[in-house]
């Protein structure tokens, strides 16, 4: 047998899912892993809960776990009226609600919250079933957990549901969670911010929804932009969407590499960044960077509100000029 007790338990996690384990002895099995005098780091700790994830830990989910997951609203139902605990967590600290919203169940979602679902209840990575239903760009889940009081802004420096809104590629909900005043600079310690997420994961809509709210479009993680992001996925069209709307080409990050570094000679992406490097914007451009830097997040509101032109004032907005019909 090996010396350690968490190392036997890594050994035989693979052989988890072929056995009908008790309650008490998979409890048991995670407590030897977790405790002790050589107990792994918090980090070791994650990577055992996403194992036994997928090795028989799901099993642990309660009956109305499975019903709100599977959307079965009839079954939730009766077992909500025949009281069972709707904020029953399993080892992951999923509830019922988690899995209602990461699979879209708007049914069972209102059932949960009026019997008293906790609507910001935590797992194990720290998202809210807000995060969930926003990370599976359900609206109508989003909407419902906003109308009980869903937490919008969670602490500093973690992922917030405009970044899972980003990262699924909803641009309704990001619509959606700006509107409830999401912060578009949520500065989570690993992604960065929305706009950094949503220009990593290639979502031109997201990223051109932040951008006109406001969204700053030189932010930096480790002094890496969103710019960068872009050139690294090779996206040209993203690159030319945040020039337009002032992205710096110049900026170095922690590496000292400005965007263009990241990008293959020659491809698409590098001449689109080689060309803005070495063509100045036009004073046009410029003014109209330097009047939405200036109004920040109330451009959108305040520009209808100059008196200028409507051509001007569209394009301050970004919006196509209007179809002219001979």
């Amino acid at each position: 047998a090996p010396e350690e007790p968490h190392t036997w338990c890594l050994q035989v996690l693979p052989f988890v899912a072929d056995l009908l384990l008790t309650q008490e002895f998979k409890l048991l099995l995670f407590d030897t892993f977790t405790s002790g005098p050589k107990a792994p780091t918090v980090c070791d700790k994650y990577v055992f809960y996403f194992a036994a994830h997928g090795l028989g830990f799901w099993t642990d989910r309660s009956a109305v776990h499975e019903a709100a997951a599977q959307g079965r609203v009839k079954q939730l139902q009766q077992l909500i009226e025949e009281g069972a605990a709707v904020n029953t967590v399993a080892v992951d600290s999923i509830t019922p609600l988690h899995e209602a919203c990461i699979q879209g169940q708007t049914q069972c979602v209102r059932l949960l919250l009026n019997a008293g679902a906790q609507v910001d209840a935590r797992n194990i990575d720290g998202s809210t079933p807000l995060c969930d239903a926003c990370a599976a760009g359900s609206i109508e889940c989003v909407r419902l957990l906003l109308e009980h009081g869903a937490t919008v802004n969670p602490p500093l420096f973690t992922f917030s549901p405009l970044h899972e809104a980003c990262m699924g590629g909803s641009s309704e909900c990001v619509r959606l969670m700006i509107d409830q005043g999401a912060f578009m600079e949520a500065h989570d310690c690993h992604y960065g911010t929305p706009l950094h997420v949503a220009c990593a994961r290639q979502h031109y809509d997201c990223t051109k929804v932040l951008l006109s709210a406001g969204a700053n479009v030189n932010a930096a993680k480790l002094h890496e932009t969103a710019l960068h992001h872009a050139a690294k996925v090779n996206n040209a069209e993203l690159v030319e969407l945040l020039v337009e709307f002032g992205g710096n080409v110049y900026a170095r990050d922690n590496l000292n590499k400005k965007p263009i570094h990241y990008t293959r000679p020659g491809s698409p992406c590098y001449l689109v960044l080689e060309f803005y490097e070495n063509t100045p914007l036009s004073l046009q451009q410029i003014s109209r960077v330097t009047v939405r830097k200036t109004l920040g997040t109330r451009a959108c509101d305040v520009v209808t509100k100059l008196g200028l032109p409507n051509r001007i004032i569209r394009f301050l907005s970004h919006m196509p000029p209007p179809v002219i019909e001979l």
